[in-house]
């Protein structure tokens, strides 16, 4: 049992080095010797874990995906058809939350598909595809009944998560300034104004104003 418990923590300290590593300077810029060494193991060590580099990358990325999963509160609300105003910044914030938090898993998704895109693909798709296949759903379920323009569903998908991933280093690029929205909580709230303003059809989004003007009005 101990025998087991120290190589299982072994394995573990090498696959993140090597995620680590990977994700800094990509596949092929990376060796296996700068690896052990990191875990602070001998190359000869690392083999026995592992019987090649690419065998090791790909643990690595399978790791880092650990935990990239649409919450309940999320799954509920695409189950119910609960509006965009609801759905949208949740999964905004899902995005966000990755990017903040596994901005190494990007780099190795990256690594992946520019290096290895012979298994890439099999393995994101994996991983992304049952949370983008949900929300493509629910996106052209909601183009169908009127309540989102008529855009090609799974370009959204993809525009939104770009926006996220690229739009804090692009702006900080073309102003020379910090990001816009260094807090999460603020970044979720733009990127939902900037989305609900594209996607919900202008007589939808004045019939909702004048709605909320009647409310406010009556109090």
């Amino acid at each position: 049992m101990a025998s087991a418990l120290k190589n299982s923590e072994r394995t573990g300290k090498i696959v993140q080095a090597a995620a680590q590593l990977f994700a800094r300077q990509g596949y092929h810029g990376t060796s296996t010797r700068e690896i052990a060494h990191l875990a602070d193991i001998s190359e000869n060590t690392l083999f026995r874990y592992f019987e090649h580099k690419e065998d090791l990358f790909w643990s690595a990325l399978e790791a880092s995906f650990t935990g990239v999963r649409l919450r309940k509160d999320l799954l509920d609300s695409i189950a119910e058809y609960e509006a965009p105003e609801v759905v949208l910044p949740q999964v905004l914030a899902l995005l966000v939350e990755t990017v903040t938090f596994k901005p190494q898993l990007l780099c190795l998704i990256a690594v992946a598909l520019i290096e290895l895109r012979w298994k890439a693909e099999s393995i994101c798709q994996q991983h992304l595809s049952p949370v983008f296949a949900a929300f493509t759903r629910y996106l052209a379920r909601n183009i169908e009944t009127g309540r989102i323009r008529n855009l090609d569903p799974r370009m959204i998908s993809s525009a939104l998560a770009m926006t996220v991933i690229v739009h804090p280093d692009l702006s900080r690029l073309i102003s020379g300034t910090a990001p816009p929205h260094p807090d999460s909580r603020d970044a979720v709230r733009a990127y939902t104004k900037f989305w609900l303003d594209i996607l919900i059809p202008h007589a939808v989004t004045r019939s909702r104003d004048a709605v909320e003007l009647t409310e406010t009005s009556s109090y």
